[in-house]
């Protein structure tokens, strides 16, 4: 392979022009999805696979017209797997599920080497199906139901930003909370280690850790980080990461930020996104009731505040006198639509200039009242797994943000 050509790795805010994204275009581990397995794989609804290509084409595209880098996982992972480190390493995180046991488990690995790169990327990626597995047999695999899968797919790898997240010139890797994604953050991590693009790149967490994952991150200013802890990020993977980050000299003050823990508010990028260093979009019900806790880094260990205002600590640790809410002014009835359909979940490409899905009118038209440019555009099927463009796009390189 060529030689790898030196690549900036950097992101310190969610507003500073975007200048290099991590997206994954959706494939065939979306028809995977059935009725019968869509809960599992935690999907509320089954995309119709080409529109949701097209969308996301579209979505590739409109950050592209924006002098936005695309990379995309799918040729990343083939260009990592060339290299046998990689292979080997893919190839024994798969084999590493105790549902195999050792008979089926061997006859897996011989499968998976005798595949090609390509072919090796995409089994990864799209799954096996029992019914594929020509050479199955023992008694794990007679009992297998002929519609289960012998490796899973990965659908949720649609959502990038959630396998991993940049802090400055780290990357966390980050421990998923559900067992149908744990594999992401292996295919990811398997890319930063590997891929000549990404040498030297240190992570700053690993999926070995405590349940921590990306959409619960924001990087509100530089050396401020607030992340939030419900259904998918543990109190103990916020300290974790806390203490990650300070030892590494990347953050001053981490805001711990409970959030309810139900579908509609899985990640703490579901209800408070970025678009200007002063300003954030958030949940109408939540906007003023949302509370943080304060942690700083004290003699080795951590101090933590008593519970306050989100808005109040976030301002004060970000030097400001106050961070403005832009206040979509819906009623509670379209407040909840445009939540579930992730109408709070944009993706900044600049400060005053954000992605989000254009069915959210109501949202859309209270964000330019208050000056911010949207780029619209079309989600109806890829929302159905619940997320919207920042939780489709991983941030590698940021300018720094302007001063408020």
């Amino acid at each position: 392979m060529a030689q790898p050509t030196a690549h900036e790795h950097r992101v310190t805010s969610e507003v500073g022009r975007l200048r290099t994204v991590l997206l994954h275009r959706p494939g065939a581990e979306l028809k995977r999805l059935t009725p019968r397995n869509s809960d599992k794989l935690l999907f509320d609804a089954i995309p119709w696979v080409g529109r949701a290509q097209e969308e996301h084409d579209a979505f590739a595209q409109a950050l592209r017209d924006r002098d936005v880098e695309v990379l995309y996982v799918t040729e990343l992972l083939q260009d990592a797997l060339e290299y046998e480190a990689a292979r080997d390493e893919a190839i024994a995180d798969v084999l590493s599920d105790h549902r195999l046991g050792d008979q089926l488990r061997r006859v897996v690995e011989g499968y998976l080497r005798d595949l090609d790169t390509e072919d090796l990327s995409r089994t990864l990626i799209d799954g096996l199906a029992h019914e594929e597995l020509k050479t199955g047999h023992g008694l794990v695999y007679r009992l297998m139901d002929r519609l289960d899968f012998v490796i899973d797919p990965l659908p949720g790898l649609l959502f990038t930003r959630d396998n991993s997240a940049w802090i400055g010139d780290r990357v966390a890797v980050t421990s998923l909370a559900m067992p149908a994604r744990r594999r992401e953050s292996a295919l990811t991590g398997l890319i930063y280690a590997h891929h000549p693009r990404f040498a030297g790149v240190k992570p700053i967490y690993n999926p070995t850790l405590e349940h921590v994952e990306g959409g619960d991150i924001l990087l509100l200013s530089p050396g401020v980080v607030a992340v939030g802890t419900g259904e998918r990020t543990t109190p103990a993977g916020v300290e974790r990461l806390a203490r990650q980050v300070f030892a590494a000299g990347l953050a001053r003050t981490v805001l711990a930020v409970p959030i309810e823990q139900q579908r509609a508010t899985m990640h703490l990028d579901t209800v408070c996104t970025m678009v200007d260093v002063d300003t954030v979009v958030m949940y109408p019900p939540i906007a003023h009731s949302l509370t943080a806790f304060t942690v700083t880094a004290a003699n080795g260990d951590l101090r933590v505040s008593e519970p306050r205002s989100f808005l109040e600590a976030a301002a004060e640790a970000m030097g400001l006198d106050r961070l403005k809410v832009i206040d979509t002014g819906l009623d509670p009835v379209t407040a909840e639509r445009e939540q579930w359909d992730d109408g709070n979940n944009t993706l900044a490409v600049a400060p005053r200039l954000a992605v989000a899905y254009e069915r959210n009118i109501e949202t859309n038209a209270q964000l330019e009242t208050a000056g911010i440019e949207v780029i619209r555009i079309s989600g109806s099927e890829l929302g159905s797994g619940r997320g919207g463009p920042r939780c489709m796009s991983c941030p590698i390189l940021r300018d720094p943000p302007p001063t408020p």
